[in-house]
């Protein structure tokens, strides 16, 4: 059989490889095509990022990890400086500190610790809006974080550390119990790290323990521990990191009268002097406490009796 000419033997398997090489580079373009499809179908799925925020809105906010967000209080439930009895001390340590860190100046961390109900919290919300008041042009920030999401104190320090505001990140009822390992993040932020805290932010915390931690959790670690020493020391170090300590003690009889007192002139409830000792004191006798809550609690039940508001436009009524 006569063979085909050359030029035809030729050409064959050129037109073979040229097919070849057509399915093989439209298969890749076809491939490339359905990974972008997928690429942009799971950008359209993909939540955005949560917008920066707006800290023009308000002096407090809440901070919620969840969505890395933070939430504008309208209003922050505070009692005036003046209505803070019996802790004239710890209250001027506080509101230097803040002042010192509104100006720009070194300022502690701090550490509100003690009795129940002495108003640690309430002077933390206290101090900052009288920093506010005596030096608007600082616009300092309040933000709250829940005892629980301490562990996302990190992503907040880097929401914070790029904003021109100063912030006081503030924690109320801060404890941690058996097998909580969330200290370490407070730890890290307060005093550690490759970053270190922002110098913009300055963290306030209160707590029924000095050592923000149960004295049968130290005590169980003392006695169980290969070296107890050791181990204590990692637990109870955290408090200090904490250059402010301010302890707050259980009121006397005097002062919880004197706090009992300043809420009723303040809210001009009207009401004899001695009627207002012996129902102040009774109510004291059966919560078995004697405290600046419970003050606050006494008066808000006589002048829910007396018909009398416990706000500003109440106030305002009285005065006319």
């Amino acid at each position: 059989m006569a063979s085909p000419p050359s030029n035809l033997r030729n050409r064959a398997p050129k037109a073979a490889v040229s097919g070849s090489a057509r399915e093989r580079f439209s298969g890749e373009s076809g491939a490339d095509a359905t990974l972008e499809r997928i690429a942009d179908a799971l950008e359209r799925l993909a939540p955005h990022p949560p917008p920066a925020p707006d800290f023009s809105a308000a002096e407090a906010f809440v901070w919620h990890p969840e969505d890395r967000g933070l939430s504008a209080v309208r209003r922050v439930n505070r009692v005036e400086m003046s209505l803070l009895r019996g802790i004239d001390r710890v209250r001027d340590l506080l509101v230097e500190n803040t002042e010192r860190f509104a100006r720009g100046l070194p300022a502690n961390n701090a550490l509100l610790w003690g009795a129940r109900g002495m108003g640690k919290s309430s002077l933390v919300k206290a101090a900052h809006a009288a920093t506010n008041s005596a030096h608007p042009a600082a616009a300092l920030k309040l933000i709250e974080i829940h005892r629980e999401d301490i562990e996302s104190l990190p992503e907040l320090m880097g929401l914070l550390r790029q904003a021109p505001q100063r912030f006081i990140v503030f924690c109320d009822d801060l404890s941690f119990e058996a097998e909580d390992t969330s200290y370490k993040s407070l730890k890290t932020m307060l005093e550690g790290g490759i970053e270190g805290r922002p110098e913009n932010v300055i963290f306030y915390a209160t707590s029924n323990r000095r050592h923000l931690m149960a004295r049968d959790m130290v005590e169980n670690e003392r006695s169980t521990a290969i070296n107890p020493g050791e181990s204590v020391e990692e637990k109870v170090s955290l408090s200090d990191r904490f250059g402010l300590w301010l302890g707050f003690h259980r009121c006397s009889q005097d002062e919880y009268l004197a706090m009992v007192e300043g809420y009723v002139a303040y809210f001009h409830i009207r009401i004899a002097a001695a009627e207002l000792r012996r129902e102040a004191l009774e109510w004291a006798t059966t919560r078995g406490a004697r405290s600046g809550r419970v003050a606050w609690q006494y008066v808000q039940d006589l002048a829910g009796r007396l018909g009398v508001r416990m706000d500003d436009a109440g106030r305002r009524t009285a005065d006319r």
